[in-house]
């Protein structure tokens, strides 16, 4: 991968798998197969990175395994372990007007219906209902509070996200 190029967390590689170098793979992405539909993968353990292969995969169990080429036995496997699975931007598909990924959100200024500055996402949660975005409030908020908790739900609290502004309003209480 070429350092110019923005990279993308997809996963992490698990736990050993076996005696001949499978790792278990906890995916990222939407449907967790897919994180198998982009190469190549650069794993990033430490402040090392290094482009690798996906030689096989399968579903094992509730989960998913990966054997990558060169890695033959459970101990070059293991050295792997906790390595994150790294993308180039540019192999992620285009979503729709009215979908976002994460990464596009991080960062963004988030202002209410009021006008009333908000702070900036640092951060989304998946919750078992919705995303949440983890919203850093400005120091010298009105209202004392350091983060704030707002649901991306886009029909009912979020009712603008603007690309080029990097702004999100939200119809959400500037005291809560």
């Amino acid at each position: 991968m070429n350092e110019n190029t923005q990279q993308v967390v997809v996963g992490r590689l698990g736990a050993v798998y076996g005696v001949k170098g499978w790792l278990k793979v906890q995916s990222y992405t939407d449907d967790a197969e897919a994180i198998f539909e982009y190469s190549p993968w650069a794993i990033i353990h430490g402040k090392q990175a290094q482009q690798v292969e996906v030689a096989e995969w399968r579903r094992h169990n509730k989960g998913l395994i990966v054997k990558l080429s060169g890695i033959d036995d459970r101990d070059a496997a293991h050295s792997l372990t906790g390595a994150e699975i790294v993308i180039d931007a540019a192999q992620l598909p285009e979503l729709p007007e009215d979908e976002f990924y994460w990464r596009d959100l991080i960062g963004m200024a988030v202002v209410n219906t009021d006008g009333y500055n908000m702070g900036v996402v640092e951060q989304i949660m998946a919750t078992a209902s919705n995303d949440v975005m983890v919203v850093k409030a400005n120091h010298n908020d009105a209202f004392g509070r350091s983060e704030r908790l707002i649901p991306f739900i886009q029909s009912q609290y979020v009712n603008e996200v603007d690309r080029d502004q990097k702004k999100i309003v939200v119809d959400w209480p500037a005291d809560f």
